[in-house]
């Protein structure tokens, strides 16, 4: 039967299947490169049913279609990708020393358009800078862009900012970050968001419960239930690095003393070493894990900052009881650098009932993008719902020429 058509050729939004749809377009952002013939078998839809969906999405601009390579007799299939005018999102990944914007389409995969390091960590300085780029790129793609996504080292709560020990504020307001109210701005915490990037396409890709952890300045993760992080009741759960993991005589800069952050990071491996506290944890850690293998104070004080870490990795094992734990950031680092003293005490710290059969503890896959492709992967959340879809048909039946 063939498919009504109004006057400017695209589909009825009222007509289209949206949830077969969005099953599609949900594998072609699962597997980026997936053939037409590869989705059939994985959603059970007929060959008829895959290629009518794929003719009305590639109508509505939401997909492209290229031939694929051909391996076997059979009939010919087709690679999906995302429409080179299809919808788009803005990725923000503000860190302690810089930021970066990126722009991807329905695959996910994130694209640096802009990038930069604080002059100033002012923050109506850094928002200015930050929301200037954003401003450019919406400039450029227009209504493609579909949600703006923040990925910031500050706690969040109800979806704004309340407080950042890492760059020394307290509550801000990022809403300067979007020019056109219609576009939703959404915005997390970068470990959560890089935990849910693991969970649903990095290292703990297909595990139904996942404990992230990450150490950049300070500690921070989530747990991901299902491919979905756990947020608290109002939004800020997961502030892991604030747990009374660490020594109680030490206030953190959060307000609140013994802080976890406090025994992992750079800070830790300083006083560890008598020296005065670094101005760049990050990037102090960095560069003394460098000369773990040559210096034995080195050695040493890592050997304790790795201890601190797997005593707490421990009691969260403890408490949560994930499926796989996942480190990024500096954790990876500083286990690989003392893997004995990490495994013993990781070991010593967990109740003797899961010393036999631990989580596996895996390596991100993500490295220091995590958090970006986690705001890449919460704005596509938002865009790839019924309702995200209906209102992009809209748009483009609007759009195009009568």
């Amino acid at each position: 039967m063939a498919t009504p058509r109004n006057r400017a050729g695209s589909v009825r939004a009222a007509d289209l299947r949206w949830r077969g749809a969005l099953a599609v377009l949900d594998e072609m952002r699962r597997a980026p490169g997936v053939t037409r013939a590869a989705v059939a078998r994985r959603l059970g839809l007929s060959t008829g049913s895959a290629t009518e969906i794929t003719s009305r999405l590639r109508d509505l601009a939401l997909l492209a279609e290229t031939p694929a390579a051909t391996t076997s007799r059979g009939r010919p299939t087709s690679v999906l990708t995302p429409h080179p005018d299809g919808p788009l999102v803005i990725a923000v990944d503000l860190r302690q020393e810089d930021w970066r914007c990126a722009v991807a389409s329905l695959d996910g995969r994130p694209g640096i358009a802009e990038s930069g390091t604080h002059r100033s960590r002012a923050p109506e300085q850094v928002i200015d800078t930050v929301a200037q780029a954003v401003r450019r790129l919406h400039h450029r793609y227009g209504q493609r862009v579909r949600a703006i996504s923040v990925a910031i080292a500050a706690t969040v709560q109800h979806g704004k900012v309340v407080q950042s020990a890492v760059l020394g504020w307290d509550a801000v307001d990022l809403a300067a970050l979007t020019s056109d109210p219609r576009t939703p701005l959404l915005i997390g915490n970068d470990a959560t968001l890089a935990g849910l990037a693991e969970a649903r396409q990095g290292a703990a890709a297909g595990a139904a419960s996942v404990l992230h952890i990450t150490v950049e300045v300070g500690v921070g993760g989530t747990l991901v239930i299902d491919g979905r992080p756990m947020h608290g009741a109002t939004g800020a759960g997961g502030e892991f690095g604030h747990l009374p993991f660490g020594d109680p005589d030490l206030r953190c800069p959060c307000g609140a003393r013994g802080c976890w952050d406090l025994a992992v990071d750079g800070r830790a491996i300083a006083r560890h070493l008598g020296e005065p506290p670094p101005r760049d944890p990050r990037t102090y850690a960095e560069q003394v894990l460098a000369r773990t293998p040559a210096d034995p104070a080195v050695r040493a004080a890592i050997g304790r900052t790795t201890t601190g870490l797997a005593h707490g990795l421990a009691g969260l094992i403890n408490a949560l009881d994930p499926a796989v734990v996942t480190l990024g950031g500096l954790a990876e680092s500083l286990r690989a650098a003392t893997e004995p003293q990490f495994t013993a005490a990781l070991a010593d710290g967990l109740m003797r009932f899961r010393r036999p059969h631990p989580p596996p503890v895996l390596a991100a896959a993500l490295g220091r993008d995590g958090a970006l492709h986690g705001a890449v992967v919460t704005a596509l959340d938002h865009v790839l719902t019924e309702d995200g879809l209906a209102a992009w048909a809209a748009l483009h039946s609007s759009r195009s020429p009568a």
